[in-house]
């Protein structure tokens, strides 16, 4: 299950949503807003998404992370709007029989989920400016 939130990630419950007595593996990744990139001192993140697209497509990757790494219970949530330094703005979970498959699955979704989902991330500076991240990279993508 994949989700999209305005609000604050309940980290909490999504690993208690988890639970499987057949799992002897449970792996997360955090994504948290930092306040740097690329030597630019940020102030703030803003994300952007087109939730339908998002819903279908990160089903498709947890889809194919189950048939690779046959993991028991996935789920990942991604905020939305503005972010400040240290919220935590994607959580991914994964609950397996073993470890090896829970690490593996964990890695793959948030990889894929990265580089497919329709989820837009402006980086607001300390100073005033802001800008879209990877723009040029996916311009450049949608012209091959």
């Amino acid at each position: 299950m994949i989700e999209v939130t305005e609000t604050a990630i309940e980290t909490d419950r999504l690993r208690q949503s988890l639970f499987n007595p057949g799992a002897g593996g449970f792996c997360v990744f955090e994504g948290w807003v930092r306040n740097e990139n690329e030597g630019r001192e940020v102030q703030r993140l803003e994300y952007e998404a087109h939730e339908p697209l998002v819903i279908s497509e990160g089903n498709k990757v947890l889809a194919e992370a189950r048939a690779q790494f046959p993991y028991l219970e996935a789920r990942c949530v991604h905020r939305t709007g503005m972010l400040e330094i240290g919220d935590l703005a994607v959580w991914v979970g994964v609950a397996s029989a073993h470890r090896d498959e829970a690490f593996k699955a964990c890695r793959y979704i948030i990889d894929e989920l990265k580089q497919r989902l329709p989820i837009w991330k402006k980086e607001h500076y300390v100073g005033g400016d802001s800008g879209w991240v990877n723009c040029e990279r996916c311009a450049a993508h949608g012209q091959q």
